[in-house]
């Protein structure tokens, strides 16, 4: 199987906008249902063998356990609960305002009681209409739906590679549906002080310093899939620093940058893992340099810690083991 095949957001995004959509709703009964993490971890989803899944909640707020799964193999939601029962929902022929109602549905058939706190769209054009009223958003092309599950794992997998690099305090690599990217971020222990006034998603995720790495598939924004990285807050003279490979660039971003390394660019290279881990390490150093983080010290090589299996980086090193 390829990896990263072409997914050009022009092909596809009647079906992406209706699948992020999708979702969001269950997204938000992940945030209504869940425990509350640290930087908004208990939020997104995480990559599976057929799909992408909110894990098991409940529980602590009175519900059975219960989990939410997409399939994007036999294109179908799972909703789960822990005592063995399942309702499937088809995810092909549904509108968003029939999907939320069937979601709603399967989860009152399993004994689950949520209430969304804000049952509409967040930070898309159509924020102010209720799923239940969204008629319009109804294109679910299986074929497509497949490949952004099968890119989304092939990049799930580079990200695991390159966050196993770092020791600090990281996310684990996980899908976020408010935007549609996947992530993995690396923090320091520097706190930010975020304004009272900034609104309080942007407060917890940005609480502490962070670089973060990832990919989206494309907005109007940005109208195609792309690997980014940033540095927040961003440190002065970042967007001189270097990036690898060469196609990658910084772009601005408001105040501050991205960096960036199209989709397109990294299927016409010989090596197209080993592009994408260049431009994260690249991105990391730019970062972590300007920013004044022990890179050596917070360094793993191999996804070890542990000196007595760690290959000796120096001839010191070597000398100190003889």
């Amino acid at each position: 199987m390829e990896m990263f095949p072409p997914i050009p957001l022009r092909e596809w995004q009647d079906t992406k906008e209706t699948l992020h959509r999708f979702a969001q709703v269950v997204g938000k009964i992940r945030l209504a249902a869940s425990v509350r993490r640290n930087h908004w971890w208990n939020v997104p989803f995480h990559v599976t063998g057929r799909g992408i899944t909110t894990r098991p909640m409940g529980q602590a707020d009175g519900n059975p356990v219960f989990t939410i799964d997409f399939d994007f193999v036999d294109h179908q939601l799972l909703v789960s609960s822990l005592d063995g029962r399942e309702m499937s929902i088809p995810l092909l022929g549904q509108s968003v305002a029939s999907f939320h109602d069937s979601v709603m549905t399967a989860l009152d058939a399993l004994d689950v009681r949520v209430v969304i706190d804000s049952p509409r769209p967040f930070d898309l054009p159509d924020t102010a209409r209720l799923f239940t009223e969204d008629t319009e958003h109804a294109v679910y092309d299986p074929a497509q739906a497949n490949r952004y599950w099968r890119v989304l794992s092939q990049v799930a997998l580079v990200l695991e590679e390159f966050a196993a690099r770092f020791s600090g305090k990281a996310s684990p690599v996980h899908h976020f549906w408010h935007t549609f990217d996947i992530a993995h971020t690396r923090f320091s222990d520097r706190h930010v002080d975020q304004p009272r006034e900034n609104d309080p998603v942007t407060r917890e995720a940005y609480s502490r310093e962070v670089i973060s790495f990832g990919f989206w598939f494309g907005d109007d924004s940005f109208p195609e899939p792309a690997f980014y990285s940033y540095t927040a807050p961003e440190p002065a003279e970042l967007a001189a620093q270097p990036l690898t490979p060469a196609s990658a660039r910084w772009i601005a971003r408001g105040d501050s940058h991205l960096a960036v390394l199209r989709y397109e660019e990294v299927r016409a290279t010989a090596d197209r893992r080993a592009a994408v881990l260049a431009f994260y390490e690249s991105a990391y150093r730019a970062g972590a340099g300007r920013a004044g983080w022990n890179v050596a010290r917070l360094a793993c090589p191999g996804g070890i810690t542990d000196p007595h299996l760690r290959e000796p980086d120096t001839e010191a090193e070597k000398h100190a083991r003889a």
